[in-house]
């Protein structure tokens, strides 16, 4: 009768010196791959809370532009919230109704440049409409 014999001696169970830095290695890359994540995660929130701040203030500009009737061909400049802004406006060709017939509106196109602290621009061009002068 053979007696068993045990192929390790005692206390040598465990992992070898290279399982263990495999291991490590393997950690070392998830960890690097979850904070890379994390980072672009951040950055992205910041980008979209300064761009809702940025377009948020364009909306305010807009919103407190003088009356309609009073608004002229010509540029505004201003700062609000520390951001500074300009507003070009220019009459805007209207194809769509013939030279010379009478309607009470004309179209005005207005292009809103906003500049904010941090560097970044927001453009909005838009149309609004303008009541004619008397004649």
């Amino acid at each position: 009768m053979s007696r068993p014999t045990n192929p390790s001696p005692a206390g040598a169970a465990g992992f070898t010196l290279v399982e263990a830095l495999a291991a490590l290695t393997v950690m070392a890359i998830a960890m690097t791959a979850i904070g890379t994540l994390a980072n672009s995660s951040i950055r992205a929130s910041l980008y979209v809370g300064r761009h809702l701040a940025e377009i948020e203030t364009a909306r305010k500009i807009i919103a407190g532009m003088p009356s309609r009737k009073d608004l002229a061909e010509a540029s505004l400049t201003g700062v609000l919230d520390n951001h500074q802004w300009r507003i070009d406006s220019a009459p805007f060709p209207n194809t769509l109704v013939p030279p010379g017939a009478p309607t009470v509106w004309e179209p005005q196109r207005l292009a809103l440049r906003v500049l904010s602290p941090s560097g970044a621009i927001v453009e909005i061009d838009t149309v609004r409409l303008k009541k004619r002068a008397a004649q």
